[in-house]
């Protein structure tokens, strides 16, 4: 289809505002950031030369501080990933499957409800559960020591496991809300013409889910456990007011160890090849998650024609006239 230059010129009129605020939000401070991590860059003396691929040689080198600090707080990152991206889905998904098994009129109350918890900022969300877990007079040491379950406070927030075990409890309950509601609009578009068939079938509820519900949702649980993944991948603001990243850093994450080392440590540089090489790899890792979406996509119909009978296979089968009547009577079209 032919269109016309002023047509072509009120769509570039259109996405202007984004390519200007993708420019100068994104692409400029990324290759900023990446022109600083080649300099030695001190935050109060500025740039003091350029010094190429040396700051990113100092944070692999074994035996300097930055890369005992940054692998620790790497594999502190990972941990915290792996806790917590499993139950900010599946939880999520299981309450968007409750509250899409409710009445229309509770659905919008109960949707609200859960969601409330996402629009608290990070500094109120971290006082709360300092309140809740605080070894001294915290209310579930008060609870705890109530019931007579414990005979002394729990140090939650300065001994491991108990740390991420608070960390993780207050990151499912303040963002559970965005997943949940992502799953309950896809839900809602979710053919019940295929369930009235799967009903007809005598599905159970365990298939109907495996077979109608999660293909159908495929695409947007891809995405959460996309958008979960790089979340936890970016955590901060929890660690930093909760935790302060102790026990002995066992909870500092790679962008608390990045602040630490531009603020406390003076070295913008080495800081700025830190978040590069944090970027490089939530890249990698985003990657691989595509590329096994897409593994899963295409082996799908290979599954499917495998699961084929070879009766359905024989030639002649396929190639034989079907039936068609005429006056009331079959016969072979050819």
């Amino acid at each position: 289809m032919y269109h016309s230059k002023s047509t072509k010129y009120k769509a570039l009129l259109f996405i202007a505002p984004f390519l200007a605020c993708f420019l100068i939000f994104w692409l400029a401070p990324v290759l900023y950031g990446i022109w600083i991590s080649l300099n030695d860059y001190k935050l109060s003396m500025g740039n003091l030369g350029f010094v190429g691929l040396e700051n990113y040689k100092t944070i692999f080198d074994t035996g300097s501080v930055y890369h005992t600090q940054f692998m620790n707080a790497l594999k502190n990152t990972f941990v915290f990933m792996a806790i917590s991206v499993p139950p900010l889905v599946l939880i999520s998904l299981g309450l968007a499957l409750l509250i899409d098994n409710l009445p229309s009129k509770l659905k919008v109350f109960f949707r609200t409800i859960f969601f409330l918890s996402y629009a608290i900022s990070v500094t109120a969300v971290s006082a709360i559960f300092l309140w809740l877990f605080n070894a001294n007079g915290g209310f579930v040491n008060n609870l705890l020591m109530t019931m007579n379950i414990t005979n002394s406070p729990v140090n939650w927030l300065t001994e491991q496991p108990y740390a991420w075990f608070v960390v993780l409890i207050s990151t499912v309950w303040w963002t559970i809300g965005f997943n949940m509601l992502l799953f309950v609009n896809a839900l809602d578009e979710v053919d019940g013409a295929l369930y009235e068939a799967a009903d007809l079938d005598g599905a159970n509820s365990f298939k109907k889910f495996l077979y109608v519900t999660l293909p159908e949702i495929r695409n947007v649980a891809f995405f959460v456990i996309i958008t979960t993944v790089i979340a936890s991948f970016n955590l901060y603001g929890q660690t930093m007011l909760i935790t302060n990243g102790g026990p002995a850093r066992s909870t500092t994450s790679l962008i608390m160890n990045i602040n630490h080392t531009v603020f406390s440590g003076n070295q913008l540089g080495i800081g700025s090849a830190m978040a590069i090489v944090m970027g490089v790899i939530m890249t990698v890792v985003t990657g691989l998650q595509y590329w096994a979406n897409l593994k899963i996509n295409s082996d799908g119909p290979k599954r499917k024609r495998k699961g084929r009978s070879k009766k359905s296979e024989d030639p002649a089968l396929v190639n034989a006239p079907l039936p068609y009547q005429v006056d009331g009577k079959e016969t072979m079209k050819k």
